[in-house]
């Protein structure tokens, strides 16, 4: 079971906080050009996954829009 090795929730000494913290911290200005972090993250290194996300949403809103919008016959 995989599962069971995985670090507890919001451990410090899980490996998203041993390696992939760090690295952004030091090198996302340097990699990506962007200032901001939480940008750098967002845009550059998550690109594709918030680009996801966006569609996720839109398409969620463009549903509930046309449920509101629909007339009872």
């Amino acid at each position: 079971m995989a599962v069971v090795d995985m670090p507890a929730f919001g451990d410090p000494e899980g490996p998203v906080h041993q390696h992939v913290a760090p690295r952004y911290i030091e090198m996302a200005y340097e990699e990506t050009g962007v200032k901001n972090i939480v940008t750098a993250v967002l845009v550059s290194y998550r690109g594709y996954d918030t680009l996801g996300e966006l569609t996720v949403i839109f398409t969620a809103g463009a549903a509930v829009i046309s449920l509101l919008g629909r007339e009872d016959e």
